[in-house]
C-alpha cells in the first residue's frame, strides 16, 4: 500500500504543479475585478480558475482514469466504470479573490479521498514556489523537506488563522464572533483567504491552529492530510471525528486542540444587529 500511496502522491504533485504553471501564466493579465463573473455574491471565478482546472484534470485523467473527480469549477466527473472508493478533490485556484486583486496568496489544491477519508494531498503555491505534500503514513513535506507542526502549548502564545465564507453577509453563523473571541485570547488571528494554505501553514508550524466553516471538500481534503501527517490534529469544532463533507474544520498542532474546542463552545453570536438581506 505504501508504494501505491507514493505513486498517487506523485500524480497529485504533477497535477498541482500543472495547475500552478497556468496560474503563473495568467498572473497580472486579468481584467479588473469589476468585469469578473460571480458564481454567487462575493464568489469570483476567472479564466485562470478554469484553465488551471483543465490542466489538473488532464493529469488525473491520464494517470487514474478509473477514479472519480470532484472539481470546483466543473463538478463531478470520471469513475463511471472504475473504483468508486477513490475521489480526487480539486481546487484549481484557492484564493481566487486574492488572485484577482493581484494579492499573492493563492494555491492549487489536489487531494485524494479513499472511502471519504483524506489519504493524499498536494498543495502548490506558485507565487512563493512552495510545494506541500503528504500521504497517509509517509509524512508531510514542503519542497521535499519534512515539516512538523509547532510546539506551542499555550493559547495566549499562539498565532491562529481562519477565514470567512462567501455567504458571511447572509447568515448569522458567519465566524465573526469566533474571530473576535480568539483575537482577544491569542497573540493574533490572521485571515489570508486560502483555506488550503491555512492548513499547510498549520502543518509546517507557521501558525498553531485553524478553524473555519462554509468550506467545500476541495478546500480542505489536501490540507487535512498535511496537518495529520505533520503531527497535528484535525476534528470537528466539538472535537468529534472530522467529516470532510461537513463544511467545518478545526485543525491544530494537537497541543492546543482541547482548549480551542472549549473556547469555540463558549462563543455566542455577536450581540449586534448586522445588515442581513
Amino acid at each position: 500500500m505504501e508504494a501505491e500511496l507514493q505513486r498517487l502522491l506523485e500524480i497529485a504533485t504533477e497535477a498541482a504543479c500543472a495547475g500552478g504553471a497556468v496560474l503563473k501564466s495568467y498572473w497580472g493579465e486579468l481584467q479588473s475585478v469589476d468585469h469578473l463573473t460571480e458564481k454567487q455574491p462575493g464568489d469570483l471565478v476567472t479564466i485562470a480558475d478554469q484553465e488551471a482546472e483543465k490542466a489538473v484534470l488532464s493529469v488525473l485523467q491520464r494517470h487514474v482514469p478509473s477514479h472519480s473527480i470532484l472539481a470546483e469549477e466543473s463538478g463531478a466527473s470520471g469513475g463511471a466504470d472504475g473504483d468508486p472508493s477513490y475521489l480526487w478533490a480539486v481546487d484549481p485556484l484557492d484564493g481566487t479573490t486574492n488572485f484577482a486583486h493581484q494579492y499573492p496568496f493563492s494555491a492549487v489544491s489536489v487531494g485524494l479521498l479513499r472511502e471519504g477519508v483524506p489519504v493524499v494531498g498536494a498543495i502548490y503555491d506558485p507565487f512563493h514556489d512552495e510545494l506541500f505534500r503528504a500521504a497517509r503514513g509517509l509524512g508531510a513535506t514542503c519542497n521535499r523537506r519534512p515539516i512538523r507542526v509547532s510546539p506551542t502549548r499555550n493559547l495566549n502564545r499562539s498565532l491562529l488563522v481562519t477565514g470567512f465564507a462567501y455567504d458571511r453577509t447572509r447568515v448569522r453563523d458567519n465566524n465573526y464572533a469566533e474571530f473576535c473571541h480568539f483575537t482577544h485570547i491569542t497573540q493574533g488571528v490572521r485571515r489570508a483567504g486560502a483555506a488550503s494554505l491555512d492548513l499547510a501553514y498549520v502543518a509546517c508550524g507557521r501558525v498553531d491552529g485553524y478553524w473555519e466553516r462554509g468550506l467545500a471538500v476541495w478546500d480542505i481534503a489536501a490540507g487535512a492530510i498535511l496537518v495529520l501527517e505533520a503531527g497535528g490534529q484535525v476534528t470537528a469544532y466539538d472535537g468529534s471525528d472530522f467529516a470532510v463533507g461537513s463544511g467545518r474544520i478545526l485543525a491544530s498542532n494537537g497541543f492546543l486542540h482541547g482548549v480551542m474546542v472549549s473556547e469555540l463552545a463558549k462563543v455566542q453570536p455577536l450581540g449586534i444587529d448586522l445588515p442581513f438581506p
